[in-house]
């Protein structure tokens, strides 16, 4: 079975939400049989490489918030990314355009490490201060992950992944995606935001169910069974 998620690396609730759907597929019985894939999506195409400023004062700006009720959103931000072992730091983070890290991604998802990709990419951004704009910065992710850090380098030089980003973004504005982490379960259920495990799992089961529906006998006659006939 798939499972598609459109996703921004800038999201928080992407990660709390990837990490939220991981819980509900660690136990599962037919996790082998599910494969998860990265899709990209930009909350903000718009942004420079970088931004001259701090993630509170970026949104403050893009918002039309102040500065302090911003921080607040943070820290319940920070809170619920905690109840999954995340340790968000707001104050490192670095306010860059996503768009060569989802390049980056694609790259990694062809040589089979998209998940390794995704996880270093959004740890580095919302808890080690990693500029996910910066090329030298994103060849020592994929390096990390085991990717050769020259086709790296020469992936975001040539641009050779921009098509799949965009292609990305307009198979979710075709499917209606407004917002992220947007989870599309074998192409029939789609869950907007980053729920709980519990509500992953439910719609993972359902779809799981449709696939080999139960027989329904629409005629009883007489029988044998194992106590005689």
């Amino acid at each position: 079975m798939q499972i598609d998620i459109w996703s921004d690396i800038a999201c928080p609730w992407c990660y709390i939400g990837k990490r939220r759907l991981e819980t509900a597929l660690a136990d599962h019985p037919h996790r082998d049989d599910i494969q998860v894939t990265w899709h990209s999506y930009q909350l903000d195409p718009s942004l420079p490489e970088h931004y001259e400023g701090t993630e509170a004062d970026y949104l403050a700006s893009r918002k039309g918030m102040p500065v302090e009720q911003v921080r607040e959103m943070f820290g319940h931000v920070a809170e619920q990314a905690a109840g999954e072992g995340l340790a968000y730091d707001f104050d490192r983070l670095v306010v860059a355009n996503s768009a060569r890290a989802h390049e980056l991604l694609h790259l990694a998802k062809e040589r089979g490490l998209g998940d390794e990709v995704k996880e270093a990419l959004l740890s580095g951004h919302f808890e080690h201060g990693l500029d996910i704009g910066d090329v030298d910065a994103l060849a020592r992710v994929g390096a990390d992950a085991g990717l050769d850090e020259g086709e790296v380098r020469a992936a975001l030089a040539d641009g050779r992944y921009k098509a799949a980003v965009a292609s990305d973004i307009d198979m979710a504005r075709q499917i209606g995606v407004t917002g992220v982490p947007f989870v599309v379960v074998d192409m029939k259920y789609a869950v907007s935001g980053a729920q709980p495990p519990e509500l992953f799992r439910e719609v993972v089961d359902k779809a799981l169910a449709e696939r080999t529906p139960a027989v329904q006998v629409v005629q009883s006659g007489d029988v044998c069974g194992p106590d005689g006939c």
